[in-house]
């Protein structure tokens, strides 16, 4: 049984830094790309950063120099860092797997594409 499993949200001001992680389980973790998606209240669920199995990282621009998604393929574990933290950063976060051959660069694909997702963790900036 596929599991994924976010946590580490919560309430934080503008400016503050939050860490979420999501641990995995059922199937093979270190194969699979992995992505943070986000989804704030009305608006459809867009893509935050991905990375591959060998590390390698991709970022929204809305995110990049502010977020840093990280991957332990030992404790089948995803990372994203969330520093200088805006209101407009407020949203469920959901962690996903996707599989390899169906890994998109357009995050219109690579969501419609996800094998797997999480629960999702509140993250809410106040300004």
């Amino acid at each position: 049984q596929v599991q994924l499993v976010e946590s580490g949200g919560g309430s934080v001001q503008a400016g503050g830094s939050l860490s979420l992680s999501c641990e995995a389980s059922g199937y093979t973790y270190s194969a699979y790309y992995m992505a943070w998606f986000r989804q704030a209240p009305g608006k459809e669920r867009e893509g935050v950063a991905t990375i591959s199995s060998a590390g390698k990282a991709g970022y929204a621009d809305s995110v990049k120099g502010r977020f840093t998604i990280s991957r332990d393929n030992a404790k089948n574990t995803l990372y994203l860092q969330m520093n200088a933290l805006k209101p407009e950063d407020t949203a469920m976060y959901y962690c996903a797997a996707i599989h390899p051959i169906r890994y998109s660069s357009s995050w219109y694909l690579l969501r419609e594409r996800v094998n797997y997702w999480g629960q999702g963790t509140q993250v809410t900036v106040s300004s």
